[in-house]
């Protein structure tokens, strides 16, 4: 389960209209494992952004259960999805109700990736809302085998596959 953290960084930007300068406040995701960690990556993340100075203002946990990327799109859109649970001590059904970000061009094309990303589920839901998101982008905590360095602590699991199959072998 992802641990996400909405973190708002303070800059000034030059504006591209006018061409003076001005203080901007932009919202940005991160997967973390604590805030100080989330504080520590979107430090490091804005250092190679950000020309001059910059502040973190805020850092506070964020509760989407799915983010869906989408190479084409461009703005993050945050959607509340809804469907029928039933609970098992009660027996009565409840609705339950998620949050889930997903990076679309439009609100048409956020609806169908959310369909489209919700369509392996067994049981109904609604999409009760979709709304733009101030979120700029999202870091997750591995990008990727090849964009990303592993810290020497953690292994991926093919490695140790791997290493599990030789000792097997070598016994």
């Amino acid at each position: 389960m992802q641990n996400l953290f909405e973190c708002k960084v303070k800059y000034e930007k030059i504006d591209e209209q006018s061409g003076k300068e001005k203080k901007v406040s932009e919202t940005y995701l991160i997967d973390a494992v604590s805030f100080t960690e989330a504080e520590s990556r979107i430090y490091k993340e804005m250092e190679s952004m950000i020309r001059g100075e910059f502040i973190v203002t805020n850092i506070r946990k964020a509760n989407y259960t799915e983010i869906f990327e989408n190479e084409d799109g461009d703005i993050w859109y945050k959607s509340k999805v809804s469907f029928a649970s039933v609970d098992e001590k009660s027996g009565k059904e409840k609705k339950v109700s998620n949050q889930i970000l997903v990076l679309a061009s439009n609100v048409k094309d956020a609806y169908d990736k959310i369909q489209q990303g919700m369509g392996g589920m067994t049981v109904d839901f609604d999409i009760n809302m979709i709304a733009e998101s101030p979120i700029l982008d999202f870091f997750p905590y591995f990008k990727d085998e090849t964009n990303q360095e592993i810290p020497s602590h953690l292994k991926p699991i093919e490695k140790e596959e791997e290493e599990t199959v030789i000792d097997s072998e070598v016994e």
